[in-house]
């Protein structure tokens, strides 16, 4: 009994170590809407070789944050968004009802980058497809939401209000 109780005790200390995101995990996630976007016209996120400095910063940073959960890199991507959220999201005004509203799925990984909002303001998460919370605490890392925020506040001209888009496509 006391050994199952330290084995219980010590998944759920390890668990709140590394789970850290903001925004809950859509179960509804398969059902939500693919988007088009100058990403996932490409299909892919560039392997971790590909020579990004003649790309703009965003892009620049986004294929290192990716590169650094997976060094060969991240593969096949798709961005998803809740059916009731599609018209704000094509309005690209970061305007989006609570809760979680986007996705970014690393396909290869079986990986799901949440946005979602709570009072009007963005929040993030990373899950595994089945819903394992995998965000960490460790800021540095390219798993944590302070890794998120920074992209998605640091670059005016592709975000508005957590919602990155290119106005060009």
């Amino acid at each position: 009994m006391v050994k199952i109780f330290v084995f219980v005790l010590s998944v759920v200390v390890s668990n709140a170590c590394f789970a850290e995101s903001e925004v809950s995990f859509p179960a509804d996630w398969k059902d939500w809407m693919p988007v088009t976007t100058p990403l996932t016209k490409i299909g892919a996120l560039p392997g971790c070789d590909f020579d990004s400095s003649s790309l703009p910063p965003i892009y620049q940073e986004t294929v290192e944050t990716y590169c650094s959960v997976r060094p060969e890199g991240p593969g096949a991507v798709a961005v998803l968004v809740t059916s009731s959220e599609t018209k704000a999201y094509q309005d690209k005004l970061g305007k989006m009802q609570d809760g979680p509203v986007m996705i970014l799925h690393l396909k290869e990984l079986s990986v799901l980058f949440v946005t979602g909002y709570k009072e009007g303001k963005p929040t993030y998460g990373a899950y595994k497809e089945d819903g394992t919370d995998i965000a960490s605490v460790d800021p540095s890392s390219p798993l944590s939401m302070a890794t998120c925020r920074t992209c998605h506040t640091g670059y005016e001209a592709f975000c508005v209000n957590g919602q990155c888009a290119s106005s060009s496509y």
